[in-house]
């Protein structure tokens, strides 16, 4: 089975909507839809591309821990979202992928608006077998200085088939 032109089904859907009025937000909502849990940090996605993703999340009192910056597990939150879109936008057809762990490391208190990238660290391939995919989600405040890097260990696999 080639994938020459294959574009993944969510990337598609990216690049569609990015071409409505309000569509990054509404994009932003429908994943928010799909995976309702990410709603409670109210992401808004910027780009989207096979191998890239980058989304920010608003300071807003939701988010806060008792010392008023960014809780440390809506800096999680974030990152994994911004890696599993990233991972649905550029796996090839028929492969799958599930979060099997995450290394955090906390930089600097985070304040204000953040910003998430996602980028695979090894190129993304289709295989015959699951295999564990690394992926890098730098986070970042409004002056660009890195509060937070997570590494989420993927694993990739082909989807079952059903008969």
């Amino acid at each position: 089975m080639s994938d020459a032109g294959y574009t993944a089904p969510l990337l598609a859907t990216w690049r569609r909507m990015i071409r409505w009025p309000a569509g990054r937000w509404l994009f932003s909502r429908a994943v928010c839809f799909k995976a309702p849990y990410f709603s409670t940090i109210a992401p808004r996605f910027l780009d989207l591309e096979p191998g890239r993703c980058e989304v920010v999340m608003r300071d807003r009192r939701a988010v806060h821990n008792h010392i008023g910056t960014v809780h440390a597990i809506a800096l999680c939150n974030l990152a994994e979202l911004a890696g599993g879109v990233m991972l649905d936008a550029s796996l090839p057809r028929g492969m799958r992928w599930i979060p099997k762990g995450m290394t955090v490391a906390y930089l600097a208190k985070a304040r204000g608006p953040m910003r998430a990238v996602a980028t695979p660290e090894r190129p993304i391939e289709a295989a015959d077998a699951g295999h564990e995919l690394p992926v890098a989600v730098e986070v970042t405040d409004t002056a660009g200085e890195a509060v937070f890097r997570a590494r989420i260990m993927m694993w990739v696999s082909p989807r079952s088939r059903r008969k």
